[in-house]
């Protein structure tokens, strides 16, 4: 029996690919498919695909991008999400400050170099006109970890998916000062290298598998009842959220979309150039369209 690894992190988005992995649909083939909960976001991901600790793994657009330019061989086979990630800017629930203008300092927590929550604050700082040279980060894991290093006294921000992060804010342990969406689709499906050889149409079976059954969570009436009790988040939180988002149900990637979105990466800094879509892409296992 081969097992193939999927990794991503253990938030409501990735409630499709949990539902298809529990059905176990290539045993008759020998091949088991394990889920992964990865807490310290897409660049502890990247690292995994890069390392063969994972087959597949459900990662932030601009933190595959980078670091791919970086080296990773591994490939996008698909999006997962094609809307953006409203993500919360928090502080300590203690702060005196009630708004991002009242910052003194551009701090932020961080769950490692090349994640999202990293990433984005390049995109808030262009939002607000700050000289990303000011920026600082400390880098704490994950969520527990911005949890335990918050300071109402210095008041560091914390960059996260502001449904995910809600139930802390209700509690007053964090406060949400503002909100920052991705300026793309946030989530891409990435296959390493070894898994593409490994497994071969197994990997495109499976997503097309997760694919349909994002389209029938799309249209059931039992989505938000059954991620609430899978997540243990508010029903009220998940219809706010569920009406924004846009899980992926095909392989169609628009080029002038993708392109457009990697000119913006490159004027943030977060990427050097644009880098060629058949350079990252399964060109023939996707729909590329104009």
């Amino acid at each position: 029996m081969k097992t193939l690894r999927i990794t991503g992190v253990p938030e409501h988005f990735n409630y499709p690919w949990k539902k298809v992995i529990a059905r176990q649909p290539f045993l008759s083939e020998g091949i088991k498919l394990e889920w992964i909960d990865e807490s310290r976001g897409s660049g502890q991901m990247n690292q995994a695909l890069r390392e063969n600790e994972t087959e597949i793994a459900i990662v932030l657009t601009e933190s595959f991008l980078k670091d791919f330019e970086a080296g990773n061989p591994s490939k996008m086979i698909g999006f997962h999400v094609n809307s953006p990630l409203i993500w919360g800017i928090h502080i300590p629930g203690g702060s005196i400050e009630n708004s991002v203008h009242e910052l003194k300092k551009h701090d932020f927590l961080i769950s490692r170099l090349g994640s999202g929550s990293h990433l984005m604050a390049f995109v808030l700082a262009q939002r607000e006109n700050w000289n990303t040279q000011d920026l600082k980060f400390k880098i704490v894991g994950n969520l527990p970890g911005a949890l335990e290093h918050m300071n109402p006294t210095h008041p560091e921000m914390f960059l996260w998916e502001k449904f995910t992060t809600k139930p802390w804010v209700d509690s007053g342990e964090m406060k949400r000062i503002g909100e920052v969406p991705s300026p793309w689709p946030c989530f891409v499906i990435i296959a390493s290298n070894a898994a593409l050889n490994g497994f071969g149409e197994v990997i495109f079976q499976l997503r097309d598998l997760v694919y349909s059954e994002s389209q029938n969570l799309k249209s059931a009436s039992s989505t938000i009842s059954e991620i609430s009790q899978a997540y243990e988040l508010n029903e009220k939180d998940l219809k706010s959220w569920f009406s924004v988002t846009d899980w992926a149900t095909n392989p169609i990637i628009s080029l002038k979309e993708l392109t457009n979105s990697m000119g913006k990466m490159v004027k943030l800094g977060i990427l050097k150039s644009i880098q060629k879509p058949e350079d990252f892409l399964i060109m023939d296992k996707v729909n590329l369209i104009n």
